[in-house]
């Protein structure tokens, strides 16, 4: 019983990784395999098949498939080890190590020795030895044609199958199946070719797409920071200036015991709260969270991403009509969850609807990836939390809102956000619940 709870579980962690996997990875993971599957396929079929004919032609026969048959199980081993090097090699992250090629060269030669010594007596005839030809090469050269240019791939097998052939003619292989060898040889050649070294471009290309959006959007965080710093510059830089100026002359009229010390002094206290409410607003306009751009900004990058996202209410009473404050705070709930839709599930359908009740607005965020999402809203630490949502029922809870999220059903996972209608900002722009002596405390959005 425990062992079979062991292996639902493992076949759970399987599903799972699959599921948390983006689909480039997914895609990746299923072009590696599919390499490797085409290894042991041949393997398995043209190289074992024929090799049931030296059962009856003698024991030097059955030596030589049995030596055959492990020199091309060790060597289809050595191919999927060598798969990944192979593939970091053709993108050009890190060069292919010469020393493991060292080992399948080895069997390469080993494995032709044993197939012509086959051939010389007797032990595979006819088509069994054509088939064993066409397995013969596939092992070493998918991994192989990875790591060469094709050039020099099409001049090495040129080399090794009039290698092949000449030493089959050598021991007596007739005609008709030395023309047969050649088909087999020329086939097994461009299916590697035209398998393997397509699929790694393709996956290459759409790493370097990858990369490349990551990068487009460091440099917006860093093209945002350089313009909210500019700001700050701007607000800080000519107020402190006027400030020290001025805080200088007071000190002078201030030894001189001139009354206008004072004077200067209540300037410099006026610039002082002036560059105060200047940055607060600078700070505000950089950190506040506005519903209408909010939704459109997650339906854009949801249906970029290839979710399709449908939005509701969006411009009836529950939204557009909506106090500001309510609407800055459910921005902030559709920004956290559109973020946590692409970075933990894979769903195709996501919808965001907006309700007003006669106190409250309610959000609610649903998809259907909740098989591939983990559990959100917890608190650091938690199995599969994370501080997005818990941070978002902070915030919404200091407006006397709340927050829940969870799975519904099989297939949904949906985020509930309601605030009441009688949320307002305080006096310095911060969100806060209407005035009652026993509100909570007001916080300022928390930066992302």
């Amino acid at each position: 019983m425990k062992g079979l709870r062991g292996v639902i579980g493992r076949v759970r962690g399987w599903r799972r990784g699959w599921h948390e996997r983006s689909k480039l990875q997914r895609i990746d993971l299923y072009t590696r395999v599919t390499l490797c599957s085409i290894t042991w396929f041949f393997a398995v079929s043209w190289g074992l098949l024929p090799l049931g004919e030296t059962l009856d032609e003698g024991p030097v026969a059955m030596a030589l498939g049995g030596a055959f048959l492990a020199a091309n199980l060790a060597q289809s081993v050595l191919s999927n080890r060598n798969l990944t090097p192979a593939f970091d090699d053709y993108r050009g992250t890190e060069p292919f190590p010469p020393g493991r090629l060292r080992l399948p060269a080895v069997l390469q030669v080993l494995m032709t020795g044993l197939l012509v010594a086959l051939a010389a007596v007797g032990g595979v005839k006819d088509e069994g030895l054509v088939l064993l030809v066409l397995d013969l090469p596939v092992a070493f050269a998918i991994p192989y044609v990875l790591i060469v240019p094709v050039r020099r791939f099409l001049l090495h097998s040129a080399a090794f199958s009039a290698t092949v052939l000449g030493l089959l003619a050598a021991v007596g292989v007739p005609g008709g199946l030395l023309f047969g060898a050649v088909v087999s040889l020329v086939v097994v050649t461009l299916l590697v070719l035209t398998s393997a070294r397509p699929s790694v471009w393709s996956l290459s290309v759409m790493w370097q797409a990858e990369e490349a959006r990551d990068m487009q959007a460091r440099l917006a965080v860093a093209e945002e920071r350089l313009r909210f710093g500019r700001d700050m510059h701007d607000v800080l830089g000519r107020n402190l200036s006027v400030i020290a100026l001025k805080s200088e002359l007071a000190v002078e009229l201030a030894q001189r015991q001139n009354p206008a010390a004072m004077d200067q002094m209540v300037e410099v206290q006026r610039i002082a709260r002036a560059s105060q409410q200047e940055v607060r607003d600078v700070v505000r306009g950089y950190r506040e969270a506005d519903l209408p751009t909010e939704l459109m900004g997650a339906q854009g990058v949801l249906q970029a991403a290839g979710i399709t996202c449908t939005v509701e209410g969006a411009d009836g009473p529950a939204g557009i009509g909506a106090p500001a404050a309510v609407q800055a705070a459910l921005g902030w709930v559709v920004r956290e969850t559109a973020t946590n839709v692409l970075r933990h599930g894979d769903p195709r359908h996501c919808w965001i609807r907006l309700a007003r009740t006669r106190d409250a607005v309610v959000l609610e965020v649903e998809n259907d990836g909740a098989g591939a999402t983990r559990p959100l809203g917890g608190t650091d630490g938690d199995d599969g939390g994370g501080s997005g949502l818990a941070g978002l029922r902070v915030r919404l809870g200091a407006l006397g809102g709340s927050l829940s999220a969870g799975a519904v059903g099989d297939d949904l996972f949906r985020v509930t956000a309601t605030v009441p209608l009688t949320a307002r900002p305080d006096t310095n722009g911060r969100l806060a619940p209407s005035p009652e002596p026993s509100a909570a405390p007001s916080v300022l959005p928390e930066e992302r």
